[in-house]
Parts: C-alpha cells; structure tokens; sequence
C-alpha cells in the first residue's frame, strides 16, 4: 500500500484549492478568483485500494507587504519540507514570470538535495483555456527548460480533465506505507474553522475589490443544540471603519446576502439546520499587528 503527503504550492490564483476539491471529491478549501484566498494549510484526505494520500493545500507563494504575508509565506515554505511529493500548480503560459522563477528556485533546493530527493510533479492547470492543443506543446517546452521536476501532468481542475491521471502519477512515486487516518477521514481541519473559511468565501466573493484581502472571521459561538440545530455566532472583521460601512451595506443588506449564502455552504457541510448570527468589527491595520494575526489563527510558532 502507498501512503504520503502530497504537498500542493503555487502563485496566488493558480487553482490549488480548486484541484484539492475536485480530487477528494468534495469542496473542504474555500475557492474565490481572489488572490491570497487560502491563508493557511489545508489537508484533506483521499483513499482507496491503491493506499492514502494526505493533500496539503497551501497559501499562494507571493512577495509579503504585511505580517499575514510573511505568515502565509512561511506556512507554503514550511510545508515543501513536509511532503513526500510536491505538486507545482502553473498556469498555462509560455512566459515565466519572476513569480515563478521564485518558487522554481525553491523548489529546485528540495529536488538536488543529496540523500533527500523529492519528487516534484508539475501540474499544467487550466489547459480549457487553451485554443488548441498544439498550445499546450509550447507550454511543456518552455517548463521543460528548468529541467528539475520528474513528471509533467496538463489539466484542468475546474473541469476535471487528467485528474485521474494525476492521482495515477502521485501514487507512483509515493513510499510504501500504513494510512494515517481510517478510511472515513476526509480532513483533518475542525469543523469550526471550516465554518470560518466558509464566512470569509462568501465575503471575499461579494464584496468590493479593495476589501477582501483585509478581512478575517472568528467565531465566537459555535454550539449543537438538542434539536441538533447549531447556533454559531462570527464577526467580520475588517481594517477601514469605511470598510464596515460597505460590509455591513444599506440596511444591512450586503452583511445579510454574506450570511445567508454562508449558512447554506455551513449547513451542507454540517448536514444540519444552522442559526447564523455576524457581525462586523473594525481593527485597523490588524495584517501588519502581531497580536491581531495570531488572534484570527496566523501564529508562525505553532507551525512547528
């Protein structure tokens, strides 16, 4: 049996979460054409006959202008070094930006390390936008000149196109090994947080350009009652008092449109009746406290 850890890096926006979900077959990783969507690592769990992999999701690789950045930075960094298999997400390009030079240089260390190899499989994503094929040719020539990965894998996670043999090519080069977690597992993340993700989802779609990449949630409340109803009670917090106003919207408007389509993704996850309550606060220029980032679950010391 093959089992391992699956590590998914990237720029911003390349579609991590999205293959994550197609592959385990069920949305676990929030998913918005926003930048910087995932902040922090996300493992789900995929098994069948041919063994276990453990997908660890990260925060698109990107230059940090805040302390949240460089948190999110870390937590991409840190998790190369945890996984058996790396999947390098690329969109489908025949010029290599300096983004990506970046993340090709990092990656390079992790594959000439002596005695300390790591497969490194690069993903090609959403090839649909592709006129032709004979496109996707170019593509693969202009990667193939880095030369340091072991396999090259065109598809398109929206659409679900190769995924099946991405899963062939990852349970190749992954060790022999026990599973981590029983079959029923599909991730590792509470229940709780999840909920949180979900909130900020459905802020980062619905709100104004400028907005979402200063937002967090916490929960305050999140509680199952008798009736198996769950009464959760969540802020929003933003940088700007301009900022609450617009979250908020005339006569709450837009903060009720964020928290009706929030409850609805938290109750299909949760199977259940949920009684939602959000409100907003302000903590400005919370990205760059210290404090305030590890308060809305940003602590570089408990990456280990």
């Amino acid at each position: 049996m093959k089992s391992g850890f699956v590590a998914l890096v990237g720029r911003p926006n390349v579609g991590k979460s999205t293959l994550m979900n197609k592959l385990i077959g069920q949305k676990i990783a929030i998913t918005s054409n926003r930048p910087q969507t995932t902040r922090n690592k996300i493992e789900t769990v995929y098994t069948d006959e041919r063994g276990q992999i453990v997908f660890m999701d990260t925060p698109g690789i990107h230059k940090a202008k805040n302390k949240l950045g460089v948190y999110m930075d870390t937590v991409a960094e840190k998790t190369f070094g945890d996984a058996d298999v790396i999947l390098w997400l690329v969109e489908p390009v025949t010029r290599i930006g300096a983004g990506e030079e970046r993340i090709a240089e990092l990656l390079r260390g992790l594959h000439t390390e002596k005695g300390n190899k790591k497969p490194i499989i690069l993903v090609i994503n959403k090839v649909d936008r592709l006129a032709k094929k004979e496109d996707i040719r170019e593509v693969m020539a202009a990667y193939r000149e880095k030369a340091f990965f072991d396999e090259i894998v065109p598809l398109s996670a929206l659409e679900g196109t190769n995924t099946e043999d991405l899963m062939e090519v990852l349970f190749r080069y992954l060790p022999e090994g026990p599973m981590f977690y029983d079959e029923e597992t599909v991730t590792t993340i509470p229940v709780r947080s999840i909920a949180e993700e979900l909130i900020r989802e459905q802020a980062l779609r619905l709100l104004q350009e400028e907005i979402p990449h200063g937002i967090a949630v916490s929960i305050e409340k999140f509680k199952e009652r008798k009736d198996g109803i769950y009464d959760i009670d969540a802020t929003i917090v933003c940088e700007r008092d301009s900022h609450k106003g617009i979250i908020i919207g005339r006569g709450g408007s837009m903060l009720k449109r964020i928290g009706t389509n929030a409850r609805l993704e938290i109750e299909d996850q949760l199977g259940a009746h949920v009684n939602l309550k959000l409100f907003v606060k302000v903590r400005k220029d919370w990205r760059n406290n210290e404090g305030f980032v590890k308060s809305y679950g940003y602590d570089i010391k408990k990456l280990g």
